[in-house]
């Protein structure tokens, strides 16, 4: 589905965070820090922690799209019953070269904070077996 179609199905919540995946794939830092909470907690995957507030996303993307060639296709968005909203993503690594190194199908969750994503969560589709 496109991410317009999820828009219009799914209300402002979805439409903000199918603004977060136009400003990664833009490669737009300023306009991801603009959808986020002040002090969003954001997953740091590569290093396995977190980064706290806008500041600290921004330039963790900024340093990534130094080095890395990041694609994230969303497949399917859904809200939550506690107003969370879930997408699957399909993530594709690539060096400053175009090398393939990964790529995996991963869960995100977000949280919303009115009109801005206040947390990121990153899980496996499959969940726990």
């Amino acid at each position: 589905m496109a991410r317009s179609a999820v828009r219009g199905r799914y209300g402002a919540g979805v439409d903000v965070v199918a603004q977060v995946y136009e400003a990664v794939d833009a490669r737009d830092a300023d306009r991801l820090a603009a959808l986020l909470a002040p002090d969003v907690d954001w997953p740091e995957p590569m290093g396995g922690g977190r980064l706290r507030g806008r500041d600290a996303v921004r330039r963790h993307w900024q340093d990534q799209w130094a080095v890395l060639d990041v694609t994230m296709a969303p497949r399917r968005t859904r809200v939550l019953p506690d107003g969370r909203v879930e997408v699957l993503v399909e993530v594709v690594v690539r060096d400053a070269d175009g090398d393939l190194l990964g790529g995996a199908t991963v869960l995100h969750t977000h949280t919303l904070a009115g009109d801005r994503v206040a947390r990121m969560d990153v899980g496996d589709p499959l969940g726990p077996l």
